[in-house]
């Protein structure tokens, strides 16, 4: 073991000092099992990943049967390949008629890239606006629009006209004018230990951005495909986007992405110049039929009913004078703690146990539950023994 975590450290690029050095063996449903074969109850899933859980067999079975037939085959938007339509047209059947034409990406943070470009090449205006302690991925232009000056400072210069707004401040949203081209905003947001959008501040959002001919982009990379009890995190408020932009959960732990806005708009793409967006693998067939699967199998077997029944049992067995909140909606929760010295002691602690917590990346007192939208009443009565035996 010894002699993997050497060749794991010296030739796999490292991002984190202390990484849990769990040896994925094989994973299937909730749990993820080790060379020891032990087993780990998985409150993870992926951070938002693994929507079914690990191997779920519709989503295996549909990649399975497209790699006999061809994986990549073409450059994105040359060739008609069913995984890409088929998908396109089923998120278009379940969005808004203003959301029907989606751009396939390789990930959330692309989609992101896409969405920042779509928004200038509409209302050719250069000036994102995005808030404070947001995330939307770590390449050049999703890092520009992070609301975290620690994580940007040693890239700098970033793009220019990124301005930040106040989260969920009103007063905030006056730095918004008619030279701003697109708001990046998250529904919750997902680095800082989800916290919800308020309904006041969107609707100001929206209010402001009408009156100025602004685009709003919804990052919910995080949650989509049911995480928050409704299949997009924009249903749980009065606000559709302008653009929206997708990943994780989608793929059912496969690579995928996607931004998705209008036919009108993202045909703006096409023109003036031609290629305005292109990808060799966004749209790869086997990303996009494991995420037609997932969204299908989600539609079909009441898998976001069941999400609200969840999280309160959540809520009702997380009671511990150690806990000061739980924040979040849905499968998408964060655990508060009075004290962040416990928070890397408990997700250690709870790893030897067999239970996997994790992390937030702007937030040390908190930490994130989020397991498979298919994890069972039983899963959770177990998971939460464990951690709270752990904050005991």
């Amino acid at each position: 073991m010894t002699d993997i975590i050497n060749i794991y450290k010296k030739y796999q690029a490292q991002t984190f000092p202390s990484p849990s050095l769990l040896h994925v063996k094989s994973a299937s449903g909730s749990y993820i099992k080790d060379y020891d074969n032990k087993e780990y109850l998985d409150f993870v899933a992926g951070v938002s990943a693994c929507s079914l859980g690990h191997c779920n067999e519709q989503v295996t079975t549909a990649v399975q049967d497209q790699i006999n037939k061809y994986s990549h085959v073409m450059v994105y938007g040359e060739y008609i390949q069913d995984p890409q339509y088929k998908l396109a047209k089923l998120l278009a059947d379940n969005l808004p008629d203003s959301l029907s034409t989606t751009y396939f990406t390789n990930s959330g943070a692309e989609a992101i890239e896409g969405a920042i470009k779509l928004s200038k090449r509409i209302n050719k205006r250069s000036e994102i606006i995005f808030c404070k302690n947001s995330y939307h991925g770590s390449t050049h232009g999703a890092l520009s629009i992070m609301g975290n000056e620690e994580y940007k400072s040693n890239y700098r210069p970033l793009l220019p006209n990124c301005n930040q707004i106040i989260y969920n401040n009103i007063e905030s949203l006056k730095k918004i004018t008619d030279k701003t081209s697109a708001v990046v905003v998250e529904t919750i947001q997902g680095a800082s230990g989800f916290i919800e959008a308020s309904q006041d501040f969107l609707n100001q959002l929206k209010k402001i951005c009408s009156v100025n001919d602004v685009l709003i982009i919804f990052d919910e990379i995080q949650t989509c495909f049911g995480r928050t009890g409704k299949l997009f995190g924009f249903e749980n408020t009065d606000l559709i986007p302008d653009i929206l932009c997708i990943a994780k959960g989608m793929g059912g732990g496969f690579p995928i992405g996607a931004f998705i806005s209008s036919w009108d708009n993202m045909n703006k793409l096409t023109h003036n110049p031609k290629l305005g967006h292109i990808t060799t693998f966004g749209g790869h067939p086997i990303g996009c039929v494991a995420s037609h699967a997932t969204l299908d199998y989600i539609l079909n077997n009441n898998i976001i009913k069941d999400i609200n029944e969840k999280e309160m049992l959540f809520r009702e067995l997380l009671v511990h004078t150690k806990i000061r909140s739980i924040s979040g909606k849905g499968l998408m929760l964060s655990l508060d703690l009075y004290d962040n010295l416990e928070t890397n002691k408990i997700v250690e602690n709870c790893m030897k146990d067999g239970l996997l917590l994790f992390y937030f990346l702007f937030n040390d007192s908190s930490i994130r539950i989020t397991p498979p939208l298919t994890i069972t009443l039983d899963e959770i009565q177990k998971g939460c023994e464990i951690l709270l035996k752990n904050l005991d």
